[in-house]
Formats: structure tokens, C-alpha cells, sequence
């Protein structure tokens, strides 16, 4: 039990952080081990974490360059600074109609390899300091990119919900974060967000790819030419081709 890997699951409103310590309070072998994940998965998002433990942790490069396979969420009619739902939110008006024509080809059209910018809330780091306590800041700087590859997406269809019902799950998902991530002011821009419009019927898209390792989803779905915010985002399966 020294050293080895294992594969848990990050519940939503975690930090990958966070998932470890809960596992050590579950495990209480594991407890005075060295420990640490390979691949980490954004405090909006669930699913499979790769955790390595004892002298396994100095074979976390071996491990980084495993590819992923996601679920993800995509909220029309928004946008937000963070790309996911823990951010302060914009309205934006989107053409249902033209979204539920076209979103399909779009997203099957992400395939290939492509240069994504990092997230400005993110923990890719520049000089030693993360790119969300620069842009907390206020500082100027260019996002730094990588190339990456989207082997396969699948649209897997949509849902409606009616705004009251959507407002209540978004604060919800918000309420499960702990530590400062701006949750007061978020929630309450999403309630001035939804303001008069309780009965409104909201569009999501679901659907599902298997990228290269480093790949954002909530940059993918960011990067879309209909107005979206990612609202939910599922990682299923962590792998090497």
C-alpha cells in the first residue's frame, strides 16, 4: 500500500486539494502517506481523479500526459469571466431556434488539433504567480496557449428549464464551494441576471469528447460563436491511446 495509484471521484464544489484530504479521512492508511493527483479538475467540475500515493508521486510526469474523456454542459444566453458558473455572469441574447439548428455541426467541427488559451481564472501559472491572482489583480498580460487535440464529440441532446428552477441549481452548485472564489457577488449577479424572467424557458446542450491532456472544457465551450457559459462538466475516464 506504500505506492501505488487509484482512481476516485471529485464531487462537485471540491478542489482536487480537498478531494485528498477527504480520502485520507476515509482511508486512514493513507493518512501519513505523501499524496497528490495527476490532472486536476476545476472546483464546477466532478469526476475521475487520478490520485498517486507514496513514492508513486515522483512519477507524477509519467502521468500528466494521459488523455481525458468528458460530459460537459453548455448554458445559453450567458457568459461569464470564469467560463463556468463561478463567475460574475453577462446576459447575452441568444437565437434559440438558431442554436438548436446549428450547435450540432459546431461542436463536431472542435475536432482536430488547435491552440487554447488558458483561461484567465486558472492555475496555469506565469513567472510563479497563477493566472486567477493576476487577473484578480487587475494585470495586464497576454494568456499564455498550448496546442491541443479533440479526438472524437458527441452531441448528446437538450434540455430546457424554466428560470427559477435554473436560478435555484445554479446557486446551488455555487453554495457546495468553499474558500473565497467570489461566491457572494457571483450569486447575487446571477440573481440580477434572472430578475423578471422566472418563467423563461433556458436552452442546455449536452455533450461528450475525448481530448488530449490540458484540453479546458470550459474554454472549448467559451470559444463557441453562440453565447454560452459551460454548466456542468463530468470527467469520465482518464487514459493513455
Amino acid at each position: 500500500m506504500s505506492e501505488h495509484s487509484i482512481r476516485i471521484h471529485k464531487k462537485l464544489g471540491e478542489t482536487p486539494l480537498e478531494a485528498l484530504n477527504r480520502l485520507r479521512f476515509d482511508i486512514p492508511e493513507y493518512a501519513d502517506l505523501p499524496m497528490t493527483y495527476a490532472g486536476r479538475l476545476d472546483p464546477m467540475a466532478e469526476g475521475e481523479l487520478l490520485v498517486l500515493i507514496g513514492e508513486e508521486c515522483k512519477k507524477k510526469d509519467e502521468y500528466l500526459g494521459m488523455d481525458k474523456e468528458y460530459e460537459f454542459e453548455m448554458l445559453f444566453g450567458f457568459k461569464t469571466d470564469t467560463y463556468d458558473l463561478l463567475g460574475i455572469c453577462s446576459v447575452i441574447s441568444v437565437d434559440q431556434k438558431e442554436v438548436t439548428e446549428k450547435i450540432e455541426k459546431e461542436l463536431l467541427d472542435l475536432k482536430g488539433k488547435k491552440v487554447q488559451k488558458y483561461p484567465p481564472f486558472s492555475s496555469k501559472t506565469i513567472n510563479g504567480v497563477p493566472l486567477f491572482q493576476k487577473t484578480k489583480n487587475g494585470e495586464d498580460f497576454d494568456l499564455p496557449e498550448r496546442e491541443v487535440e479533440i479526438y472524437s464529440v458527441d452531441f448528446l441532446g437538450f434540455r430546457e428549464v424554466k428560470g427559477l428552477e435554473l436560478l435555484e441549481e445554479i446557486k446551488r452548485r455555487i453554495n457546495l464551494v468553499t474558500g473565497d472564489f467570489r461566491q457572494k457577488e457571483i450569486i447575487e449577479k446571477w440573481e440580477e441576471s434572472f430578475k423578471n424572467r422566472e418563467e423563461e424557458v433556458f436552452l442546455i446542450a449536452k455533450s461528450k469528447t475525448v481530448c488530449s491532456s490540458g484540453t479546458y472544457i470550459r474554454g472549448l465551450v467559451d470559444s463557441l460563436s453562440f453565447p454560452a457559459t459551460t454548466f456542468s462538466i463530468n470527467r469520465t475516464g482518464v487514459f493513455k491511446r
